[in-house]
C-alpha cells in the first residue's frame, strides 16, 4: 500500500450549493480527507452531512466550489484529463443501482461499460465473465434479461456493470441497502474480493456499522459538511462515547462496551467484532482471576 500518494485525497474541499443566494447551503464545509490506496473507508453521518455529495466529487459529477479532488496525486478538474478517464478509474455506484438497468440481457447491460471506452470483444467478454463471478452471478443468468431477474439478482448485475470497467476507486452509496442478511454477505463480500483482486480503493457509504466494521479498515464520520472523525477502525471506536454523544451509530456490541467501561469493568471501547469481545472478555475474566 503507497503511504505517499492516496488513491484520493480532498484538499481544503467545499461545496456550497445556491452559492451567494438566500437558499445557500454549505453542503461539504473546507475537508481535508486521505484515502491510501488498496484501503477500504466507511463513510458514515446522518442525512445531510454530506456523505452523497463527496460521492459525487470523486468522479466528476459534482465540482467543488473551493479545494480540489485529487486522484493518484493529480487534480481531476486539470485540462489534462477528460472526465470519460476520470469516471473510468472511479466507479460510483448510486443507491439501488438495479433501476438503471436498461439492456436486452445482464450480459449486454455489463459490457456496455467497456464496449463504450473501445475495448476489443475478446477483452470485454473477460470482463463481464470476471465481473459477473466476483458478483456471483451465474452463466445462465447473464443470458436473461434483467428485469426478469430477483431484486438481489438485480442489484449484483448493476454493480457488476461498475467492476467491469475495473476501476481502481470504487465509490458505493448503501450498496447492500434493503437486502437480507444473506444478500448483504454475498455483495459485500464479492466487492471485498475483487477490492483484493485489484488492489482497488473503496469507499463505503452505509448505515449499518457493523457491515462498516465489519469490511472496512478506516472510517470517516461526517457531520454538517465537516470531518468529525477519521482514522484506522481502532483509532475511532478508541473515542466510541465521542461517536455515541454525536449521536453517530456504533455497533451493538461497541455499545455494550461502552457501558462496561462506564462500570470500570472494562478500560476499552475499541471492540466492534464479536470476535474481539470475545477476547476482551477474557482478558477481563483472566486479569479478575489473577487479581
Amino acid at each position: 500500500m503507497s503511504q505517499s500518494i492516496p488513491a484520493l485525497e480532498f484538499s481544503k474541499v467545499s461545496v456550497v450549493y445556491g452559492d451567494k443566494t438566500s437558499f445557500e447551503v454549505r453542503a461539504l464545509d473546507g475537508i481535508n480527507v486521505k484515502f491510501p490506496e488498496s484501503s477500504v473507508t466507511g463513510i458514515i453521518g446522518h442525512t445531510g452531512s454530506g456523505k452523497s455529495t463527496l460521492a459525487m466529487l470523486t468522479n466528476g459529477l459534482l465540482k467543488p466550489t473551493e479545494g480540489q479532488v485529487l486522484l493518484f496525486g493529480e487534480d481531476i478538474w486539470s485540462k489534462k484529463h477528460s472526465m470519460k478517464e476520470i469516471r473510468s478509474r472511479v466507479g460510483l455506484v448510486f443507491q439501488y443501482p438495479e433501476y438503471q438497468l436498461f439492456d436486452e440481457t445482464v450480459e449486454a447491460d455489463i459490457a456496455f461499460g467497456p464496449k463504450n471506452i473501445g475495448l476489443d470483444p475478446e477483452e470485454i467478454n473477460k470482463r463481464v465473465m470476471t465481473a459477473a463471478d466476483f458478483c456471483g452471478l451465474s452463466e445462465k443468468e447473464l443470458k436473461r434479461s434483467p428485469f426478469e431477474l430477483s431484486g438481489g439478482q438485480k442489484r449484483r448485475a448493476a454493480i457488476a456493470g461498475v467492476l467491469a470497467m475495473q476501476p481502481k476507486v470504487l465509490v458505493l452509496d448503501e450498496p447492500a441497502a434493503g437486502l437480507d442478511p444473506k444478500g448483504r454477505e454475498e455483495i459485500l463480500g464479492g466487492l471485498d474480493e475483487y477490492r483484493r483482486a485489484y488492489g482497488a480503493t473503496l469507499l463505503l457509504i452505509s448505515h449499518s456499522m457493523e457491515d462498516i466494521a465489519k469490511y472496512t479498515d478506516r472510517i470517516l464520520a461526517l457531520k454538517n459538511g465537516k470531518v468529525c472523525l477519521q482514522g484506522t477502525l481502532d483509532e475511532v471506536f478508541a473515542k466510541a462515547e465521542l461517536m455515541f454523544d454525536a449521536k453517530l451509530d456504533v455497533p451493538q456490541i461497541t455499545k455494550l462496551f461502552i457501558e462496561l467501561k462506564k462500570r470500570s469493568i472494562c478500560a476499552s471501547t475499541d471492540v466492534y467484532t464479536v470476535e474481539r469481545a470475545k477476547q476482551m472478555v477474557e482478558t477481563v475474566i483472566r486479569e479478575a482471576k489473577n487479581a
